[in-house]
């Protein structure tokens, strides 16, 4: 639970501090540099290697890199056409589906709570209707969606963070593909610092959490905890740029902070769910809530020896 808050805090943090950079390279063309930066701090600090993989680990880890690229680039589309709020509302869909979808029965009443919640924080009704910026955050939905199952799926595969160096090095090479053009013509000494420092920020340490909080907590668990990113947004809004909540802001981050404590304490991971590091067998097919024998995990260590 704490690493997944500790990512949110990381990314709000990270976009008030990239303002300055979209003025340079554009919402697009940050979002290509911090995961170019992000891909070489990874592959340098992790440095994978072919036996940390199997072919199908290997697919699934190309398959996140796509679908982080993806993500991030819709959202900002999104962004650039819809009010903040509206889209971010929107984008919550994929999460909270996932935590409906792959949530026991009795835990269900978390993901209601906390999509209540993220409605009354973003007060949707407020925003425009551009269709081509609905498309781009239900896309960003679905992408967020594809990014827990399959962040889940990879980090129980691959030991270590190695699975997470090489899907951001595809994620950069996809951002690079859509927007590089547009970073080449701004790019100076200071935006390229800047790139690594919001790597770091926005990237490195919030993909490395959330991977790592994936390992402990179910899917249906870790979708309904993102829903505590709106109130994080609110506290460090009203703290950075002095924002103060509304009434209904202030209700909304009361249900989704309850939503996000009651799924955490009702979605940690039995042990043998995880499936092999790598070279194994693959485990039963099955949905990640099912306990399995008593094991011990694997792969919780970042590989900076190697």
């Amino acid at each position: 639970m704490f690493a997944a808050i500790a990512s949110m805090i990381c990314i709000q943090l990270g976009l008030a501090a990239s303002v300055g950079l979209f003025d340079s390279v554009g919402p697009s063309g940050a979002v290509c540099l911090r995961l170019a930066c992000a891909a070489l701090l990874l592959l340098a600090l992790v440095r994978p290697r072919p036996r940390d993989f199997t072919r199908a680990s290997l697919l699934a880890t190309a398959a996140l890199g796509v679908v982080t690229a993806c993500m991030t680039l819709t959202f900002m589309a999104a962004v650039a056409r819809l009010p903040l709020g509206t889209a971010s509302a929107l984008e919550f869909l994929g999460p909270l589906t996932v935590a409906a979808v792959r949530g026991r029965r009795a835990t269900v009443l978390w993901p209601v709570l906390a999509g209540a919640g993220v409605v009354l924080l973003t007060e949707p009704w407020h925003g425009g209707t551009d269709p081509a910026g609905v498309g781009f955050a239900l896309a960003a939905a679905a992408c967020w969606a594809g990014y827990i199952l399959l962040t889940q799926h990879v980090g129980d595969r691959v030991s270590g963070y190695a699975g997470l160096a090489v899907s951001t090095a595809v994620a950069g090479v996809v951002a690079s593909a859509v927007a590089g053009p547009s970073v080449a013509a701004g790019l100076t000494w200071s935006v390229l610092a800047a790139g690594f420092g919001l790597a770091v920020l926005l990237a490195v340490v919030p993909f490395s959490l959330e991977m790592y909080a994936l390992r402990k907590l179910t899917t249906a668990a870790f979708g309904t905890l993102m829903s505590l990113e709106p109130a994080v947004a609110l506290v460090v809004g009203g703290v950075l740029l002095h924002q103060a909540p509304g009434p209904l802001a202030v209700l909304g981050m009361a249900l989704v902070v309850a939503a996000g404590v009651g799924a955490a304490r009702t979605g940690s991971r039995a042990v043998g769910a995880q499936g092999p590091a790598v070279g194994g067998v693959e485990p039963p097919a099955g949905d990640d809530d099912v306990p399995g024998r008593a094991v011990e995990p694997v792969g919780h260590e970042v590989a900076v020896d190697r």
